[in-house]
């Protein structure tokens, strides 16, 4: 018997599970009656952005999500592409950014463990785990705070889990402030017979619910991620979970035992939404319905009621289908790794989802209601009335606040150009002993055992040339982000994204959505390569003012031989430096813009994406014939950070005789874009002189771009007639930029 159905909700109620007024009339409208509490709650968390894409989905339909190599796409928990021999690799980036915003440790920790689940949910042991973070900047206290605490709960979750934390991209500036970023990528293989979906099949299989007893813990946490921020965003502390990453060990390596038994039909992470989503998505996926009774699910906290039941999402739970009269076998697996397991309802043949409390029945929601029953959005957008005289502006005829010297020194001791290890000191990267390459250089490399390839990985973001140009910002992310690879011998795979906007209803942020999934859609086409799986975070804005758009690009590669992969540092005093691909002097949207201008204006560097193909092509070649000594992609900072990058890395100076000649009427800056510049498609390589003319030849081969620049060796970094700094002085710089800022505590 069915609850009294009570009058429609205020504005308030409906306010704190982010449906609207229309949305909850159309629900109504559907269903043919109001609904009650916990079906307007269960509703509410379907419908929210962070669930239901309403407003992304339209748009992502634009990226391509088949490949040769394609095994899953989008919808799963994580996209699989085929590695070859029956090994599959499965991967998934997720954002935590407004629980870790209010709850620091605990919001980073449990975004990293819910993109494990992701991953082990498909039968995939997780193999490496990279993130992506954005804060305010480091003079201010907070900020250092905030930062020093995600930093804490990655490292804390990731470490006790025994997963290796092997690459990542940190990004700060003032416009991250009041929203940070924390995007979380996770890296896993299967063999093809454990692969398993988040599919319900066959009425009267059992629904069984695994690892931690249910609280109250992140109830709300769905819309939580789909509304702004504001000053009473610590009153939403309690929709922040809080996580157990020695359970999810044993959770991990139970689901991963179960896998490929046949008596497992469906797994499912139990994440956002909590039991609501879970439930309601793996039994519209398989055609099916479920009933739970809330009454038989084991709770940690005294007097829950079936809506909080419903919808915490308490960490380290996952949901499972199984044949029925196999309960006991599967029960013995989780037994064996001291995990509690409820049998909390079955499948049905009608597709809804049933609550129960004991014998009666409290909510029930077509599945193609709760779902699918959401209107896609199409908010209106409109480009920015200042952004033509804001990409008209040149950034080279500004006047320089310093000489070449002191600004080469500055860029080094920005936490953002300087070296990271602050950060990756405290994760653990070598658990496993399958990180060949971790954190530090351009991307991460594991080899996989029994085989003599390997893996490659990277995550990377537009900084601040989305904000100008989000299409062309988000297209460079992903050009840099295959460079990244081209640097250790990996060929590309599939990638997957997060892409972090503000408030969509808002006209100029709508836009920028627009602009960068196009852009996203265009390069990853024409880079031929898939979109396999992604996240969209929206309502990053707090009290009206959003963060610039910020798409994150996790790509994996596979390497055909670990053992030849390059690094970034220089080897050997005598080497011949080189940089292949264009030269240039394009200062819109890089660092030095950032610290020296204070403004993003200007026209981000261009992307010729035919050139950068041969040029990857051409890096990929000469790395795994083993020709090049060093290979690093020329990016954040331009050739004057670049170059230092490899002199430090490897311990030797460097003398360059950059060959650009001076135009007859250069503007103010032009040595400062020669020098700072991040012109896209760039490589600084060494070599030996012996294989000069290997060099060449490969790059000959495929019309590619090749120019002598100098020589490693001394104890300087010096670029001919323009600015020269000390190795040493240099590596304090770098050394000291972020370590600096955060040991003011």
């Amino acid at each position: 018997m069915t609850q009294a159905v009570p009058e429609a909700p205020t504005q308030a109620e409906l306010r704190e599970i982010a449906l609207t007024r229309a949305e909850y009339e159309s629900a109504s409208a559907q269903l043919g009656r109001a609904l009650n509490p916990l079906e307007l709650g269960m509703l509410g968390a379907m419908w929210s952005e962070h669930c239901s894409y309403k407003t992304s989905k339209p748009l992502l339909r634009q990226l391509r999500s088949t490949g040769a190599r394609v095994v899953l796409g989008p919808g799963e928990n994580a996209g699989v592409v085929d590695l070859g021999d029956d090994l599959l690799c499965c991967f998934k980036i997720e954002s935590h950014n407004h629980p870790s915003a209010i709850e620091p440790v605990q919001g980073a920790a449990t975004g990293v463990g819910g993109i494990l689940r992701d991953v082990f949910a498909m039968g995939a042991r997780p193999v490496a785990l990279l993130d992506a973070i954005r804060f305010g900047d480091l003079d201010q206290s907070l900020q250092r705070h905030r930062f020093a605490r995600v930093v804490e709960g990655i490292g804390f979750y990731g470490n006790c889990i025994g997963v290796p934390t092997v690459g990542g991209e940190t990004y700060f500036d003032s416009a991250y402030s009041d929203n940070c970023l924390v995007n979380a990528m996770c890296v896993g293989l299967a063999e093809r017979s454990q692969l398993v979906r988040a599919v319900a099949s066959g009425p009267g299989n059992p629904v069984m619910l695994v690892g931690a007893d249910t609280g109250r813990d992140g109830i709300h946490g769905a819309t939580f991620a789909s509304v702004q921020l504001d000053e009473s965003a610590d009153e939403r502390r309690p929709a922040v979970q809080v996580g157990n990453p020695y359970l999810e060990k044993c959770l991990l390596e139970a689901c991963l035992e179960l896998c490929g038994h046949p008596a497992l039909v469906g797994l499912q992470d139990c994440g956002a939404a909590g039991l609501t989503s879970s439930c309601a998505e793996m039994a519209h996926r398989g055609g099916v319905g479920i009933e739970i009774d809330v009454a038989r699910v084991s709770r940690r906290e005294l007097g829950m009621s079936p809506y909080q039941v419903m919808l915490s999402e308490s960490q380290e739970r996952m949901v499972l289908v199984v044949e029925s009269g196999q309960e006991d076998a599967v029960r013995q697996i989780f037994d064996r790794w001291d995990l509690h397991s409820d049998i909390i309802g079955r499948v049905i043949s009608e597709p809804e989802l049933r609550i129960l409390d004991g014998p009666v029945r409290v909510a029930t929601l077509p599945l193609g209601i709760l779902v699918d029953g959401f209107a896609e959005r199409r908010p209106p957008s409109r480009r920015p009335i200042d952004l033509d005289s804001r990409l008209a502006a040149d950034p080279l005829s500004s006047p320089a606040p310093w000489s070449l010297e002191e600004s080469w020194l500055r860029l080094l001791s920005s936490p953002n150009c300087g070296e990271t290890r602050w950060i990756f000191r405290q994760y653990d990267h070598q658990v496993g002993d399958d990180t060949v390459r971790g954190p530090g250089g351009d991307a991460a490399v594991l080899r996989i055992k029994g085989r003599s390839d390997g893996l490659a990985m990277t995550v990377d973001g537009a900084h601040r040339s989305a904000a100008l140009d989000p299409r062309q910002g988000t297209a460079l992310a992903v050009a840099e982000a295959v460079r990244n690879l081209a640097v250790v011998g990996a060929e590309p795979l599939a990638l997957t994204n997060c892409l972090n906007f503000g408030d969509p209803d808002q006209p100029e942020v709508m836009w920028q959505m627009e602009e960068a999934v196009g852009g996203l859609a265009e390069a990853a086409l024409a880079f031929g390569i898939p979109v396999v799986s992604g996240n969209v975070s929206l309502y990053n804005d707090f009290q009206g003012t959003g963060i610039p758009p910020t798409p994150m690009v996790g790509l994996v590669g596979q390497v055909p031989a670990v053992a030849v992969s390059t690094g970034l540092g220089f080897r050997a005093a005598g080497d011949q430096i080189y940089l292949i691909g264009p030269a240039g002097v394009e200062l819109a949207g890089s660092e030095y813009q950032r610290l020296a201008q204070g403004a993003v204006m200007g026209t981000p560097p261009h992307l010729d994406v035919a050139a950068e193909l041969v040029a990857a092509a051409a890096i990929r070649d000469l790395v795994r014939g083993s020709v090049l000594s060093s290979a690093h992609d020329c990016s954040l900072g331009g050739l004057a950070v670049t170059l230092a990058e490899s002199c430090i890395a490897g311990g030797l100076g460097a003398v360059v005789d950059f060959p650009l000649a001076i135009p007859s009427q250069a503007p103010t800056g032009w040595a400062w874009g020669v020098l700072f510049g991040e012109t896209s498609g760039r490589y600084l390589v060494s070599v030996a002189p012996d294989l000069i003319d290997l060099l060449a030849a490969v790059c000959q081969g495929h019309g590619v771009p090749v120019m002598k620049l100098g020589v490693v060796g001394g104890s300087s970094i010096s670029i001919g007639g323009l600015a020269e700094i000390a190795l040493e002085a240099a590596t304090r710089a770098s050394a000291g930029g972020l370590a600096g800022f955060m040991e003011r505590g």
